[in-house]
């Protein structure tokens, strides 16, 4: 079911486009970690008491006590959600719907490989994909903070924070790749892909800046993900990824089924 041949073609095709937003996000992680200093701080409190419902649609909430806390703020809260994000947009839809709509499939298809060993193969490329970004994340995370601040980093709490953050984008990647073998067009597959995740990002957002539009938390899968109650210790928070997890595998299921009994005019 799984094709190894295809699979080091596919991540080899996979690095450059790894290495650009492993580039952009150690700028701005490497940036913000370094901002985690009594006067950064007071200065972004200010910025967050002036400007409250921009800074609470993106998550930023500030006055966080903590170096972990205040990565939570000014991390989780929007880049390290939007990035690995469009990352999984651009490439879910080149493993599969890129190559129906250039007619590429037909050379896959033309070697004695099924077309359900072609899907697992392209879904597993996904997955080693944001498992590779977000690992390396991570470890970023650790050396920038240790270097920057040592002993101050609370390790094993961060660590389940970005195991939280890869069920929730596995599970973004798994409607990516739905997408990508639902349509025989790129243009569709962005469409949904693309369309539906940001849409619920969106809601989050507008969740996010309290009052009467907080109801609208109970529509978008973000609200699964809660790094501050994970730091906690919230039995809820860790349910809610362990949701994720298991609601993308589902996810992934289907698009290989999907793939494997459609009609393809190639």
């Amino acid at each position: 079911m799984f094709n190894g041949t295809l699979y080091k073609y596919e991540m080899k095709g996979s690095w450059k486009l790894l290495l650009i937003f492993a580039a952009i996000l150690t700028m701005y992680i490497t940036m913000i970690i370094g901002m985690y200093d009594p006067e950064m701080s007071k200065m972004l409190y200010d910025f967050a008491k002036a400007m409250p419902d921009l800074m609470s649609a993106v998550g930023m909430k500030g006055g966080a006590a903590t170096l972990l806390g205040f990565m939570s703020s000014y991390l989780y809260g929007m880049l390290l959600l939007a990035f690995p994000m469009v990352f999984l947009i651009i490439r879910a839809n080149a493993l599969i719907a890129k190559y129906v709509d250039r007619g590429s499939m037909v050379n896959l298809l033309a070697a004695p490989v099924k077309r359900r060993s072609i899907a697992f193969t392209q879904m597993k490329v996904l997955a080693s994909c944001i498992f590779l970004l977000l690992a390396y994340i991570t470890v970023l995370q650790i050396i920038v903070a240790q270097v920057r601040f040592q002993g101050e980093l609370n390790i094993e709490k961060l660590i389940l924070i970005n195991i939280g953050l890869f069920c929730l984008q596995f599970f973004i990647a798994s409607i990516c790749f739905f997408a990508s073998c639902l349509f025989s067009d790129t243009k569709h597959s962005i469409a949904l892909g693309a369309g539906l995740p940001v849409f619920m990002y969106v809601v989050q957002m507008i969740a996010n800046m309290g009052g009467e539009l907080e109801k609208a938390k109970y529509f978008t899968f973000f609200t699964l993900f809660n790094p501050d109650a994970l730091i906690a210790g919230d039995t809820n928070a860790v349910t809610g990824i362990v949701l994720l997890f298991f609601g993308g595998l589902a996810m992934f299921a289907a698009a290989i089924t999907v793939f494997s009994k459609k009609d393809l005019y190639i």
